[in-house]
């Protein structure tokens, strides 16, 4: 059986991850779809869609299960954002997401959907990261070693420091 889930994991980070060792669990092979792959360069959307791919690529590595890591640009017609994401993936059995809106189309279009429960979401939510990483607090700690070896790579430390900076005199 193959699964897929998305995200748009700015970063992936270690409840993306707790996920997808779950459904790993489950399935012979997973489709990680990178949401918003058009996106990148802003303080919500700092990680370019092949950024992404290194990250998720590099973290699951350490699973036991066939994995394909997809882009997905964004489609701003949701009536027909399912066929969008399969026509851009290999066929897949059944999806993964905690998301209102994914599960109430996918379910509309006849596609099985599977919840899981949320892990440490106070903290493993990507707004919180990034914060972390423009205000230099630990954000390490809350990723898997090889997304935080990425941004590292790519600095993008740095590049969300910078982007989230402002051109006005605090007015």
């Amino acid at each position: 059986m193959r699964g897929f889930y998305i995200g748009r994991f700015q970063p992936y980070h270690d409840g993306h991850h707790r996920m997808v060792t779950e459904i790993a669990d489950e399935v012979d092979e997973l489709v990680i779809g990178i949401g918003s792959a058009g996106d990148s360069h802003t303080t919500r959307n700092p990680f370019t869609a092949g950024e992404r791919v290194m990250m998720v690529t590099k973290a699951l590595k350490e699973l036991d299960v066939t994995s394909y890591v997809v882009p997905i640009e964004d489609l701003d017609r949701n009536a027909v954002w399912v066929s969008h994401v399969q026509s851009m993936t290999p066929k897949f059995d059944v999806a993964y997401s905690n998301n209102p809106l994914v599960v109430r189309l996918f379910g509309e279009a006849g596609v099985e959907v599977r919840q899981s429960p949320m892990f440490q979401r106070d903290v493993l939510e990507g707004t919180e990261i990034r914060e972390r990483l423009v205000t230099g607090g630990d954000w390490e700690s809350l990723v898997p070693d090889a997304v935080a070896a990425t941004i590292h790579e790519i600095d993008g430390v740095e590049r969300i420091r910078q982007i989230s900076e402002t051109d006005t005199n605090g007015n």
